[in-house]
Formats: C-alpha cells, sequence, structure tokens
C-alpha cells in the first residue's frame, strides 16, 4: 500500500474512532474515489470524499472531528498534521460545485455499505457518482467512471445516465463542456 493512499480497512478504522466521539448519528455519502474503494472496485483512495446530505448532521462531524484535532486545510478538506489523509466534507447535495439534481438520501440514490453505532456509510449512486467525476473531468476520474460503469454491465442504464446527465449538465456553468465529457464517456463505453 502506498504511503499517501488510504485502503478500505484503514478507512473503517479511521471511522470507527470517530463513531466513538460523535454525539449522534451521522449518515455519510461516499462519492468520488472513496465510493469505488469501499464498494472494492478500486484498491485505494488518495483523499476521502463524503456528503453529509443533513446540515445538522454535518455541522456535528464537523465539531467532533475538530476536537480531534482535524483542521481546515483546503476549502473542503479536513486533515490532522501528523496524518497524510484529507477528508473532503460536503455538506447538502453538493459534491464540490456540482449539485446533485436529488438528495442522495433519497431511496434509490445511495448504496448502503456499512453501519457502526452511530455512523451510517453509504456509497453515492453509480449514475450521480459518475455525473460527479465527469463534472471534474480529470484523467482519473475518467477512469475510474469507466470502471464503475463496465462493472455493473448490464445493470448500468445508458439511457437512464444520459438522461440524467444531460439533466444534471443544464445547471452547471459550462453545459457545452459537460456534455463533451459526456459524449466522450458514452463513445468510450462502446454505447450508441
Amino acid at each position: 500500500m502506498e504511503k499517501y493512499r488510504l485502503n478500505k480497512d484503514q478507512l473503517w478504522t479511521i471511522l470507527e474512532a470517530w463513531d466513538t466521539y460523535v454525539p449522534g448519528k451521522i449518515h455519510l455519502v461516499a462519492c468520488g474515489g472513496t465510493a469505488l474503494t469501499i464498494q472494492d472496485l478500486k484498491p485505494s483512495t488518495k483523499d476521502v470524499d463524503f456528503m453529509i446530505p443533513r446540515e445538522k448532521e454535518y455541522r456535528m462531524l464537523v465539531t467532533t472531528i475538530q476536537k480531534l484535532g482535524y483542521t481546515l486545510i483546503t476549502g473542503y478538506g479536513w486533515a490532522r498534521k501528523e496524518k497524510d489523509f484529507i477528508f473532503d466534507l460536503f455538506a447538502g447535495n453538493n459534491v464540490y460545485i456540482t449539485e446533485l439534481l436529488e438528495s442522495p438520501l433519497k431511496k434509490g440514490n445511495h448504496i448502503e455499505i456499512k453501519s457502526f453505532k452511530k455512523i451510517i456509510v453509504s456509497a453515492l449512486n453509480d449514475y450521480d457518482l459518475i455525473i460527479t467525476k465527469m463534472f471534474r473531468g480529470t484523467s482519473v476520474d475518467l477512469d475510474d467512471c469507466l470502471v464503475l460503469a463496465r462493472s455493473r454491465r448490464e445493470a448500468f442504464n445508458v439511457k437512464k445516465f444520459r438522461k440524467r446527465y444531460e439533466e444534471t449538465a443544464q445547471y452547471d456553468v459550462n453545459p457545452a463542456r459537460m456534455l463533451q465529457n459526456l459524449h466522450w464517456f458514452i463513445d468510450s463505453l462502446g454505447e450508441k
């Protein structure tokens, strides 16, 4: 394991520690490479990405991790000085600057993965996960999207994905660029 990458077991260990300190239930929705890692589609992730859709739970988590020595080191990223891993925490229905069409807590919009005593961890649904990664558009994001879609085989509905992607792109500041990413993705999948 690379020094600067976090695997699923390491993540569970950290979240289990957080779980002993949080004062109430918190639902974390993994996005980015974290969602792929906790679903065993990627061995590790460089940083950890979680959405916390409920504002009250977001504030509770931030207050807790601050007490544990985490500080805000980027716009969304929290880390402890002695640790290498950054936890990007997104409040509400946003991942970076992409706002989802619906709450990730709505039935069908997340995949439950693991529950601790107070922390519940889900992965963002495949379509929104790919959309948020495609909107960032780095080469790693694009490769991750192909891995996810191909791993789902027939369960990945390209027509449903295209419709959701096009609707989400309408709300972006540069819809044309987002649609270029969509066309690249569909072509790469070998779909019409």
